[in-house]
């Protein structure tokens, strides 16, 4: 999922190590959701984004899980 932490981050001359501990979360967590790797729980970026004053959306873009929630694998309701 893309987000702008990096962005918010370097803005305000932070470490990820420095977010990661505001945030209750470790650094290669933030490194994992920067680089796309790691979709943050709603409970974490809800931190994330209440940190920078910004909404989860602000933070984070839901474009492509929106996609995906339209994509249906098999037949109505999923069933094959």
């Amino acid at each position: 999922m893309k987000n702008k932490i990096k962005e918010l981050r370097k803005a305000q001359k932070l470490s990820q190590e420095e977010l990661a501990f505001a945030v209750g979360t470790t650094r290669q967590t933030i490194t994992s959701i920067e680089c796309g790797k790691y979709t943050a729980s709603l409970v974490l970026a809800y931190k994330i984004a209440k940190y920078f004053h910004l909404t989860i959306e602000e933070v984070f873009d839901f474009t492509e899980a929106e996609d995906d929630k339209f994509s249906v694998k098999g037949g109505e309701n999923g069933r094959v």
